[in-house]
């Protein structure tokens, strides 16, 4: 499946259900004003649910998993490359952080391999991925999100990720495609000292350096990204053709989708960012692309974890939307909701 083609023509909110939520909350029972950042974030779930009484119940979450060739080849992470193959087993059994939080979230959770025992290449002097490698990847993530759609009828979309080495990808997509100096956009990941650091942004520098005159945003993607950063992509594309909205997580996740709103601007109305990560580059990329994160807790996981720890606030907000009433309905004896307490 080409990515391209799936950017073409993307649908547009309901415009008449987020009027309604509008108008429902300059009368809600309640101070106006009073939760009005809660209140857009429930008028955003109303225009992608098309339902001007929006309700967060069966939030799915999707992590994808890979390895990264440059991770074995120039060691720019603290752990190696096997663990994640281990991680994506843990998920798989349900013992991870990322399960944890989506059972206290009320989430269902898939792990998708997407490349474990598939090393991308090393993106310092090849592409990580071949066209073709590109392609099956995508019809990976749509059928995913098919998925949640279809047999799920998931309601809320939590992307999150897997791949031992993948913040040098991230950092490489970032400065190739937002500028400047690319030191700026490495950071520590999950946790390696001042020389791996050094590494890193060397690693990084050589790859962009590599693929410089390379003017198509998804082209960066193949050239420098990896396995689980082009499932994010078209997952996240996947789901905007579907209406489903989506909880994006920290930098990987935020990298990945950078070519796509370089490609539409208008690639991301359907997204929010769960959470704004400890890595330096992604509170840099939330100000390129103009995101304000629902949540920052300085976390470094990964996983899906900030999108995730983010979905109840979302099911909140919907809920104080849906289920408060009007001060018409209230004072007219009409209550169509739980009144406030």
């Amino acid at each position: 499946m080409n990515l391209r083609d799936l950017l073409a023509d993307l649908p547009g909110p309901d415009a008449d259900a987020v009027a309604a939520v509008h108008a429902r909350a300059a009368d809600i029972l309640r101070p106006p004003g009073a939760l009005q950042w809660l209140d857009d974030l429930a008028a955003w779930i109303a225009g992608w649910h098309r339902n001007p009484r929006p309700r967060v119940e069966r939030p799915v979450g999707l992590v994808f998993a890979g390895d990264h060739g440059v991770a074995a080849a120039a060691k720019v992470s603290a752990y190696n490359p096997d663990v994640t193959a281990a991680m994506f087993t843990a998920y798989q059994q349900g013992r991870s952080t990322i399960n944890a939080f989506a059972r206290h979230a009320g989430a269902t959770l898939q792990a998708i391999d997407v490349g474990i025992g598939k090393p991308t290449g090393d993106i310092r002097y090849e592409a990580a991925l071949s066209p073709e490698r590109f392609a099956e990847i995508v019809d990976i993530a749509v059928a995913a999100v098919d998925e949640v759609v279809d047999q799920r009828h998931g309601d809320l979309l939590v992307l999150g990720e897997m791949g031992i080495g993948n913040t040098t990808p991230s950092a490489a997509i970032s400065a190739a495609l937002a500028g400047g100096e690319a030191a700026a956009w490495v950071g520590r990941g999950t946790g390696i000292d001042d020389e791996g650091l050094a590494r890193k942004r060397t690693v990084v520098k050589e790859a962009v350096r590599r693929i410089a005159g390379v003017t198509d945003p998804l082209e960066v993607l193949r050239e420098v990204g990896g396995s689980e950063l082009v499932a994010i992509a078209a997952a996240v594309v996947a789901a905007r053709r579907r209406s489903l909205p989506v909880v994006l997580d920290g930098y990987v996740v935020t990298s990945s989708v950078l070519p796509l709103v370089s490609v539409d601007a208008r690639a991301l109305d359907h997204c929010i960012v769960g959470h704004c990560s400890a890595e330096p580059g992604h509170r840099l990329l939330l100000e390129r692309l103009g995101q304000r994160p629902l949540l920052d807790l300085d976390m470094r996981l990964g996983e899906g974890s900030g999108a995730m720890a983010a979905v109840p606030l979302v099911a909140m907000a919907c809920a104080g939307i849906s289920e408060v009433p009007t001060f018409a309905e209230w004072f007219g004896g009409e209550a169509s909701g739980a009144p406030a307490d």
